[in-house]
């Protein structure tokens, strides 16, 4: 078996048509590296795309998506634990494992073998919290990440105000409780990063924006509602389920929901790459393929890249 390759990149980059044609070729398995793909039921508005997994009429086998209920809250630590559960079945069958996603903290998380603790609720803090702005909770999370010499928590994954509670919660556990602490072996991976020029990266997550809301995203998000998830719940989870139940519930009008999740998601696209230069700078190797080449390009690109 070869080490495992991990594939990263941007939104709207080609990730997962990339991982899933490479999978095709080796006989590989993939294991999901996206925050909000974990949930079932939440498909077009986490860009899920399940048709990309099938490659020449065969459905190549992926790990860790539609893993949970919408409404709850999925975290690092139960990623850690489902990424090695994924791992060790793959592994252990002789197969290779392909890593695949734009989360950067799911992937450093299980590269560089963080030590992480399952952190409860803090009530007591949580109310103290209440009221402040996102602004304001982000610079005390600043403050305590500077205190733990922490890299988690970055930007890309705290964009709303529960978000920033639940780090600020884990930061000042783990600040509070240094130990016990789970080990984890850091992974070896081959890691290929794709490349897409930023004005091509526009266009084409503006262009997906508009599919994706012609193919009923707005009536998945009211559908995830009508089940009983509040509207709150799904803010929680950023981007296209801020927005659109935003505008569901009244709060925002279709056009303002549409220009300010177009320009939020092109930032979180910006952060994505911020994150990962930021592992580049943290000892990562990043081998950054050009994502307008022709697929199997890429493919015996990454092969090449593989054999050295």
């Amino acid at each position: 078996m070869n080490k495992m390759i991990t594939i990263l990149g941007p939104t709207a980059s080609g990730k997962t048509s990339l991982a899933a044609a490479l999978a095709f070729d080796l006989d590989a398995e993939i294991i999901s590296a996206d925050s909000r793909q974990v949930y079932k039921g939440m498909d077009i508005g986490t860009g899920k795309d399940l048709d990309d997994y099938v490659v020449n009429g065969r459905h190549i086998p992926y790990h860790l998506i539609d893993i949970c209920e919408p409404g709850s809250k999925y975290n690092l630590f139960r990623y850690q634990e489902d990424f090695m559960s994924a791992y060790n079945d793959i592994t252990g069958r002789g197969v290779t494992p392909i890593l695949c996603g734009g989360t950067g903290l799911y992937i450093e998380s299980v590269l560089k073998g963080y030590s992480l603790s399952p952190v409860p609720q803090n009530e007591e803090l949580r109310k103290s919290l209440v009221g402040k702005s996102l602004d304001e909770l982000t610079l005390m999370l600043s403050e305590l990440k500077n205190h733990n010499h922490s890299v988690m928590h970055n930007k890309t994954d705290v964009d709303s105000c529960q978000r920033a509670i639940r780090a600020i919660e884990i930061e000042t556990y783990n600040l509070e409780n240094p130990t016990p602490r789970r080990v984890c072996l850091p992974i070896d991976s081959v890691i290929i990063g794709v490349n897409i020029d930023r004005e091509v990266r526009r266009a084409k997550i503006s262009d997906r924006l508009v599919k994706r809301l012609d193919e009923g995203m707005v009536d998945e998000i009211k559908s995830i509602l009508a089940s009983g998830v509040p509207a709150e719940n799904l803010i929680y989870y950023g981007l296209e389920y801020k927005y659109v139940t935003e505008y569901v519930i009244g709060k925002t009008s279709y056009d303002e929901m549409l220009h300010g999740l177009e320009i939020a998601i092109h930032q979180f696209a910006k952060r994505q790459m911020t994150w990962f230069r930021g592992m580049e700078r943290r000892g990562f190797v990043i081998n950054w393929i050009d994502a307008l080449l022709p697929m199997d390009e890429k493919v015996n690109t990454i092969k090449k890249i593989m054999s050295l």
